[in-house]
């Protein structure tokens, strides 16, 4: 008796939060129009509970000019930076993005993203990681913690960039880019907020000389947590143990949908943001980033993965997750998805090479109906991959139909995979 009436106190309690939180949002109208019109049941009663849900979701329109540059417009539906998602595996992309970043501003001979990278150990449970059997050297390299980042969202490679990267520069980098949205705090492994400061000793070498080595760090920067993120009405802990009160998430990572955007427009698209708000990149890094970021598991050699656990679809949300669906050879998905605790979230830009259509599509979405964390009873087959298909579908379909005046050249994105080895 004594947990229902904490269930009702906490679920009016949440409703009133979200529903505050939705009157602020943006939100654009024919957006809003253009999906409830073609949408499904599922997708209208998704559309039609918005503090349920808590979806998010930008629609970035592309328009090309005579001289092929690129002008964007976003729409907007439900998109508040105040409303939380947890947004799991999106925060590998500017992970990624800085890591090689630092490589290029080292500035040191034989340094780059293939040189040798092994990890020690300074710190309460941190990890020595000296192989990688992933490699076709059986060596760690960014380059190969990235390839795993972008074709299964491995957390290992995640966990091992922070620490060369390390939480403060992770952090002060974003914020000096204007990505103020945005707070990486802690790895993908069971380590405290202290721990997580700590990052680990770091070496680079090449035919077993030593490039260069990094110290351990600790960041001495002090985060807001001044506003709680509170999710849920219950969660089992660590021991498996339920505590019906609801999650507090005010520590964890952020990356608002509007940062996770306009990143993604400033990788694929650099020369349309400010210099300051771009990333100290090589046109050796984008052509590694573009191809990695659209390749498929099945397209690998190294890592080569089981593409049955490890299917095409795996990480694109958009149109083809929902019922593994297959991909057609004419379109590419570049992408960071990420999904944990109910929570979904896709960066996408999609390019139909076929029919000449290129847009982006950003979201966010809550699955979680029980409103229990932890317990691995999560919506995401049921309610968050078809969203992402529908809406996607829908989105694509009004891209297929829309007049351009000028005819996009994509080119640029046309990338070459590895062989697919049975």
């Amino acid at each position: 008796m004594k947990n229902k009436l904490w269930f009702c106190i906490v679920f009016i309690f949440h409703c009133c939060v979200t529903q505050k939180i939705s009157a602020q949002s943006k939100t654009d109208k024919w957006l809003r129009q253009l999906l409830h019109k073609n949408a499904s049941p599922l997708l209208t009663h998704i559309l039609n509970e918005p503090d349920s849900f808590q979806y998010q979701i930008i629609y970035t329109q592309i328009n090309r000019d005579k001289n092929n540059q690129p002008h964007f417009k976003n729409f907007y539906l439900h998109v508040n930076s105040n409303q939380y998602f947890n947004p799991a595996s999106t925060v590998k992309l500017p992970t990624a993005l800085l890591a090689l970043e630092k490589l290029n501003e080292l500035h040191i001979t034989g340094l780059n993203m293939n040189t040798t990278m092994l990890t020690d150990s300074a710190y309460s449970r941190q990890e020595k990681v000296w192989r990688d059997s992933t490699a076709q050297n059986n060596l760690p390299s960014v380059a190969q913690y990235i390839k795993r980042i972008f074709l299964i969202s491995d957390n290992d490679a995640y966990n091992r960039l922070y620490e060369f990267v390390g939480q403060q520069t992770l952090n002060e980098k974003l914020w000096q880019k204007g990505y103020t949205g945005t707070r990486i705090t802690r790895r993908f492994v069971q380590m405290d907020e202290e721990e997580n400061r700590h990052t680990n000793p770091v070496r680079f070498e090449r035919n077993d000389s030593l490039i260069y080595a990094q110290p351990a760090a600790y960041n001495n920067t002090q985060f807001n947590f001044s506003k709680k993120h509170l999710v849920g009405i219950g969660y089992y802990d660590n021991d498996s143990n339920l505590i019906m009160q609801p999650k507090d998430f005010t520590r964890h990572n952020l990356f608002t949908l509007e940062d996770m955007q306009r990143m993604l427009q400033a990788v694929l698209f650099p020369e349309t943001v400010p210099q300051q708000k771009r990333f100290n990149l090589t046109d050796e890094d984008y052509k590694f980033l573009y191809r990695y970021m659209s390749q498929y598991p099945s397209e690998t050699i190294y890592p080569k993965y089981d593409t049955v656990e490890y299917f095409n679809s795996y990480t694109k949300f958009f149109f083809f997750r929902a019922n593994k669906s297959a991909i057609p050879s004419y379109i590419r998905v570049f992408n960071k998805s990420g999904w944990t605790y109910g929570f979904l979230s896709d960066i996408a830009y999609i390019v139909d090479f076929k029919n000449h259509v290129e847009f982006m599509l950003t979201a966010a979405i809550y699955t979680n109906h029980d409103g229990i964390l932890n317990d691995d009873k999560y919506d995401y087959e049921d309610v968050g991959y078809p969203f992402f298909q529908e809406a996607g579908n829908i989105i694509y379909n009004y891209e297929l139909h829309r007049k351009r005046k000028y005819q996009p050249d994509l080119s640029k994105f046309v990338m070459e995979y590895d062989k697919d080895i049975k």
